[in-house]
């Protein structure tokens, strides 16, 4: 590999990434400060389908090592007062864990079994009106802070049902975007699977919100479900949001020519001032990422319902999480969301969001 490419190699997986800043990774702390359900603006149960090892250390939960079947969990995460929409207020290393300032996690409950998580799964489902929210995280995503992520997106969306987190094994490292990229590739039948265990409980409506390198297991797994004949899950499939996607445009046509024309079109969110996807775009040798992507009307044309974030003001310095990091925007997908029948019209989403970055 000549000199130049190899530092354009280096830079990127310096700079680029999808987790955010890191904090301790831990996601239960040990001394949590006593709060009372008044002191809290909200409690959140999140339910966990991963194919991330446990940890060793148990307040990590999960790590970002391969586990070669799924492993199951509830988490219950506590929003504090304070909470700013877009924001995830977390503890730094030696602050106490106090959820009248952080985001906390107050208890984790593991299955050993799929049935198990199934039956407490398909009581929640039951108990929130049969409204499923599947989140699948990008590269360099530790388990805490997929988490975090979910939780942030569900409290400031007003999602009211129950929420999934798919969490594959990144190595949540910057230098790992090759282990990441294979990590994706190995959770594509774990992803089926749980899919396929959504449709067959009590749920009736299964919405996906996949973020860059997530969009690419989601891709993938629902090229697989039109494989066998079954791409809307018997019916069920809401909507399905990708977020910057960390897909070449090339597969990112495959896929969706393999898929077929969706009968709801997928909402494609892309910014060309992306910085994280034009790095991840030099790493496969200057080839364009479909979520920075000029070219929204051949996008368009695959059964897409293309929004340019570009005009968009986002939280992330890289540009790379608007979708959850910009309140106006993550309050209008919640409300999409929210609403069985969408919005007006797919014009009617494209309009509301573009108007945000000219108030």
């Amino acid at each position: 590999m000549p000199l130049k490419k190899i530092c354009i190699f280096a830079l990127a997986l310096l700079v680029a990434g999808c987790g955010g800043g890191k904090q301790t990774q831990e996601l239960l702390g040990s001394a949590i400060v006593p709060t009372s359900a008044t002191q809290i603006a909200g409690n959140h149960s999140i339910f966990i389908a991963t194919t991330r090892k446990a940890s060793n250390d148990p307040n990590k939960v999960f790590d970002g090592e391969r586990s070669a079947t799924l492993n199951y969990a509830r988490v219950s995460v506590t929003v504090p007062p304070i909470h700013q929409t877009g924001q995830i207020e977390r503890r730094s290393r030696g602050k106490s864990d106090d959820p009248t300032k952080y985001f906390m996690a107050s208890e984790v409950v593991g299955y050993d079994t799929a049935p198990k998580f199934s039956s407490a799964l398909n009581a929640d489902i039951a108990a929130r009106g049969g409204r499923v929210i599947v989140f699948v995280h990008g590269y360099n995503t530790g388990f805490d802070d997929a988490v975090y992520r979910l939780t942030q997106i569900v409290h400031d969306s007003g999602y009211p049902g129950t929420p999934v987190l798919f969490s594959w094994a990144s190595g949540a490292r910057t230098t790992d975007y090759v282990y990441d990229k294979e990590s994706a590739s190995v959770a594509r039948d774990q992803l089926e699977v749980t899919l396929r265990m959504l449709a067959q409980s009590g749920a009736r409506r299964i919405d996906i919100i996949a973020h860059s390198m997530g969009t690419w297991v989601t891709m993938e797994t629902l090229r697989q479900l039109a494989i066998t004949g079954d791409r809307d899950l018997g019916g069920k499939l809401g909507d399905v949001v990708l977020a910057s996607p960390d897909i070449d445009v090339d597969v990112f046509k495959s896929q969706m020519r393999r898929y077929g024309k969706p009968d709801k079109p997928f909402i494609l969110l892309l910014s060309n001032d992306d910085r994280a996807l034009r790095l991840s775009g030099l790493i496969a040798g200057s080839r364009p990422r479909v979520g920075d992507y000029r070219n929204a009307s051949d996008l368009a044309s695959y059964g897409v319902t293309v929004v340019d974030l570009s005009s968009v003001k986002g939280a992330d310095s890289f540009n790379h999480t608007k979708f959850a990091d910009n309140p106006a925007l993550v309050r209008m997908i919640g409300q999409r969301l929210r609403e069985d029948d969408g919005f007006a019209s797919d014009r009617d989403v494209t309009d509301r969001i573009g108007q945000l970055g000219l108030d």
